[in-house]
């Protein structure tokens, strides 16, 4: 399984609670995919450089995880259908390099 940074925004008119609820489900996802959830990060309600979908912000949220290969795929297309998300990120985490 390799590591993955996944930055996702949701749309700002949700309260605290419905964000609450839709990173569980989304940590629920990576889990019924046989991932693991190793960090998460609720970074919070921030401008945006340009408006998406007549949003100027959004709600933002941080995640480190592992995903087998064959199912990265299917969970980008989970994040797609989600209509309280305005942007993802998601890309292969980098290993540090050592001196």
């Amino acid at each position: 399984m390799k590591n993955y940074d996944l930055l996702t925004i949701f749309k700002p008119n949700l309260d605290s609670e419905e964000v609450d609820k839709i990173i569980a489900k989304i940590e629920e996802t990576v889990v019924n995919f046989g991932g693991k959830v190793e960090s998460t990060d609720k970074i919070g309600r921030k401008k945006l450089a340009y408006d998406i979908q007549n949003f100027r912000d959004g709600f933002f949220f941080s995640a480190i995880l592992s995903l087998p290969a064959d199912q990265v795929a299917e969970f980008r297309r989970q994040l797609r259908l989600n209509d309280s998300i305005l942007r993802t990120m998601f890309m292969e985490a980098s290993e540090k390099a050592s001196v």
